[in-house]
């Protein structure tokens, strides 16, 4: 009987061996992964956490939705709690690892088939392993003029799984569950579930109407642990006439307020269609280069090192960029509306043409028509040492909140030694603003202080009602907690009904029985 470094909590050392041989009997032996070696790339997280809570005891391979099913049933009959990932690149939320210690990965990296690509209705069906990559290459061998909207770490991100945890691409498609179309999910008890019409015999419209019959169920398995999807219908984006990518760039932190209020009308009337990002000069200065060139002393870096990098890198303290689709006589409409909105606010207007070989705007022109770009990975060269954590709240697109959120950040920041390292997403009404708390991971002082300061901006920004739209594997249950008892007591109902037994990711979105 082997000797197990962590077990799933209340399983025995018998148990889990005859649960592992009956696993292989499904994957084979070289999927399912036990020792120390194989299990250490689950476990590289870059939040500020001790890897020991989330440390887990296997991980399994599956190639298709019969053996997902097949482990499933297996964990049923152990009490095996199973935690699944698509690709596992969820780097500031917790990367591959579990939420709590001793569950079992199942890595879906290997379900990468890309089912059906229909050119004509804009809609794709895909499993979860399938990278956006994956697809871009797919669609442009085969000549199909339909465009992604990945996440900023793109080539490597999986669709489904941004999808699920319902992240953001940045064309006119940028909220990517909402152009999600059908699930294949399979449930605790083994049976395969399949939402909107996919759940009619011989239906051939369920990646075109999202609704079907009845409850809608789609949302329930997003942000959950209520099943695992299989498979994810999605829209596709069709390749515009022509694409017009540009920058709006605002001198000073507090003109926050400005491009805020000037953004939001163009983006509710759809005169700006992408969701925008409005990025921070540490957010964009931090992929070109590193702290230590302008800054080496004690706690926050200085107003003085930031503005020396802004000049250096020809940048704003905020900088928009945002794109118009079209025809060229739309854009060109467009374009007369977007900047007479912003003349007279002292923001400099770029377009392409005035950014040649400008890295920067390039990868963020890339991001607004669906290309694959890896460049924002940058940011962990700013501070070193590899710790990672996105800290999410979601603020009404108003100039007023977007300025309290900065303001308050930077307050909370600041007292424990870290940068403002943070962009805004503004999507149709509101605006994600999304901060990536830098520090050495390697550096245990550092490290508690990055989680005090989590701690701190989750427990200031609840308080003023702003909530967080995603968090990290070790934060899940406190922001669970922030959205009141009553949501938390139906989380669990549905729960406790679809998994009574809580073998499926226990934890996730601080969900359990």
């Amino acid at each position: 009987m082997a000797d197990f470094a962590v077990l799933p909590e209340g399983v025995t050392d018998q148990d889990f061996s005859n649960a592992l041989e009956e696993y292989a009997a499904v994957v084979g032996n070289e999927n399912v992964f036990v020792s120390a070696e194989n299990l250490n790339s689950y476990n590289k997280i870059m939040i500020p956490a001790d890897n020991f809570n989330h440390a887990a005891s296997a991980a399994l391979a599956p190639a298709s939705t019969e053996e997902v099913q097949a482990i499933i049933n297996i964990c049923d009959k152990y009490t095996i709690p199973v935690w699944p990932i698509s690709t596992g690149k969820n780097f500031g939320y917790g990367s591959a690892a579990c939420a709590t210690r001793g569950q079992v990965i199942l890595d879906l990296r290997r379900m990468n088939r890309i089912i059906e690509v229909d050119a004509e209705l804009g809609t794709a069906l895909l499993e979860p392993g399938v990278t956006y990559q994956q697809l871009k290459d797919y669609l442009d061998e085969n000549n199909i003029p339909l465009w992604l909207s990945p996440p900023a770490p793109s080539a490597i991100a999986s669709p489904v799984g941004n999808a699920l945890d319902r992240g953001v691409g940045y064309t006119p498609y940028g909220d990517n569950f909402f152009f999600s179309c059908g699930m294949e999910v399979v449930l605790a008890n083994g049976e395969i579930l399949r939402t909107g019409m996919g759940s009619m015999p011989n239906s051939n419209t369920w990646q075109v109407f999202k609704w079907g019959y009845g409850p809608y169920l789609d949302g329930i398995f997003t942000q959950s642990n209520y099943g695992v999807v299989t498979k994810l219908g999605m829209w596709l984006m069709p390749a515009p006439p022509a694409f017009k990518p540009f920058v709006i760039r605002f001198p000073d932190d507090n003109d926050i307020e400005k491009a805020i209020d000037i953004m939001r009308p163009l983006r509710i009337a759809q005169i700006i269609p992408n969701a925008v990002v409005i990025a921070h000069a540490l957010w964009e200065g931090g992929s070109e280069v590193v702290r230590s060139d302008y800054y080496q002393g004690e706690g926050s870096i200085s107003d003085e090192a930031v503005e020396r990098m802004k000049t250096d890198l020809g940048m704003g303290a905020w900088n928009i960029y945002a794109g118009l689709y079209g025809t060229p006589e739309q854009i060109e409409l467009n374009w007369n509306i977007v900047t007479g909105a912003f003349e007279g606010s002292g923001a400099i207007i770029q377009e392409e043409a005035d950014l040649e070989g400008n890295s920067t705007f390039d990868y963020r022109a890339k991001l607004m028509r669906g290309d694959m770009t890896l460049k924002e990975f940058g940011l962990y060269n700013w501070r070193g040492g590899g710790g990672s954590a996105w800290f999410a709240p979601v603020a009404q697109a108003r100039g007023s909140e977007g300025r309290r959120q900065m303001e308050l950040a930077k307050e909370i920041l600041g007292r424990y030694g870290f940068d403002y390292v943070a962009e805004y997403i503004v999507g149709w009404r509101e605006g994600h603003h999304i901060i990536d708390l830098l520090f050495d991971k390697n550096n245990a002082e550092e490290a508690e202080r990055a989680n005090q300061c989590f701690n701190e901006l989750l427990d200031e920004f609840t308080a003023q009602g702003w909530g967080s739209y995603r968090t990290n594997i070790a934060f899940m249950d406190k922001v669970a907690e922030s959205f009141g008892p009553v949501k938390q007591g139906v989380n669990q109902s549905i729960k406790r009904a679809l998994d009574p037994k809580g073998i499926i990711a226990p934890g996730k979105s601080g969900i359990f029985t």
